[in-house]
């Protein structure tokens, strides 16, 4: 197993390189025009970030796990061939690199419970899922408040036919700068269900990269943000059909109260060939507050041309109509405005299909409306 660690050990110093050329990103980067991180970091403070702590919960059987922290005394095949692989980025690349702490999951079979990590603390980590053909996992993250910077970069090799719901929670987290770069590879047939749900932070940003690289893949990413105080919350996110008869679909609500900032920038691309693919995106924010910032900007780029490909954003404050109409039948206008805002919220968490999951997810939902004044 020794023979192959020189191999990672180039990928991560072809990464350091990459990140001392690129630097922190800042606003004028298009894609980090919104989300301007040199304000909060410098280089300095990405090389010296120290390792995040892991926290292994639940593991189902059929699942084997290795510690990359021990990476230099050997590592399975499978770790090897695969880690640092994918992912693009200076902030993913600085994760590689200075990321010595993480953890790799490899799932062989279908799983019926789900799996838990917990991180928490501060510092670059590492996640690599790697998924052999026909396995299912759901993977559930939950990220605790800390100080400092947390970056975090996830690789997730889904074999053909292979499944996996991945529901990621993310506490306030006010004096945190949160960074996670997902880079996934969906083969033939196979599906990834993404879910990220977002309280805010200091500076926090989602990156979700998803190659649709096999006919019958499918992408189907989902999330709600529910900001209030100062924080910020970003969730960027790409899904290449890079081949044809492969389906995506996002859908992102996002709740802004107080001085809360919440951006959605959402990309499809088409490749050329890629006939029959299907996408839809939606994002819909709702402002709580006059001073209350939400930025939605989907984006398609379609380079062939038998294909289905929508998208739709907007942002508003309560429907006043709907308003009257609830106090016109003797609601409470307080009681009013709860109701529409969970209805506001709601659909955006059937992409999370356990049942249990789904009602932890919304009761974590309802403390954060809570908070920002919604309920």
């Amino acid at each position: 197993m020794n023979a192959v660690l020189p191999i990672v050990e180039a990928r991560r110093t072809k990464a350091a390189e990459m990140f001392r050329l690129k630097g922190v990103p800042h606003r004028r980067i298009e894609e980090w025009k919104y989300s301007d991180l040199r304000t909060a970091l410098d280089d300095e403070a990405v090389t010296g970030a120290g390792q995040v702590q892991w926290s292994i919960g639940s593991m189902p059987e059929g699942i084997e796990t290795f510690d990359l922290a021990g990476l230099n005394n050997g590592a399975p095949d499978w770790v090897t061939r695969n880690l640092g692989t994918l992912g693009a980025g200076a902030m993913d690349a600085a994760a590689l690199a200075f990321g010595s702490s993480g953890l790799a999951l490899h799932v062989r079979e279908r799983t019926a419970t789900p799996a838990r990590i917990a991180i928490s603390g501060h510092g670059h980590g590492r996640l690599l899922v790697v998924f052999e053909a026909g396995a299912s996992l759901t993977l559930v993250e939950t990220h605790a408040d800390a100080i400092g910077l947390r970056n975090l970069g996830t690789e997730i090799l889904l074999g053909a036919d292979a499944r996996l719901e991945h529901i990621r929670l993310s506490e306030e987290a006010a004096e945190l700068v949160s960074i996670g770069s997902i880079a996934v590879a969906v083969d033939s047939r196979a599906e990834y269900r993404g879910h990220f749900t977002n309280f805010g932070a200091r500076l926090a940003r989602i990156d979700a990269n998803i190659v649709l690289k096999g006919e019958g893949a499918g992408a189907h990413l989902s999330g709600v943000d529910v900001l209030a105080g100062e924080t910020h919350s970003d969730v960027t996110t790409h899904v290449d059909h890079a081949v044809g008869n492969t389906q995506s679909t996002q859908l992102f609500k996002k709740v802004a109260a107080g001085k809360g900032r919440s951006i959605y920038q959402g990309k499809v691309t088409v490749r050329p060939g890629a006939n029959g693919s299907d996408s839809r995106q939606t994002a819909k924010g709702l402002l709580l507050g006059d001073r209350a910032e939400i930025d939605l900007k989907p984006e398609l780029e379609i380079l062939a041309d038998d294909v289905k490909c929508a998208h739709g954003a907007a942002v508003g404050d309560l429907d006043q109509d709907s308003l009257f109409y609830l106090r016109a039948r003797g609601v409470p206008e307080a009681e009013a405005r709860n109701l529409l805002v969970h209805a506001f919220v709601v659909d955006a968490l059937e992409g999370v299909t356990d049942e249990a999951l789904r009602f932890e997810v919304w009761t974590r939902i309802e403390m954060a409306l809570k908070r920002a004044g919604a309920a």
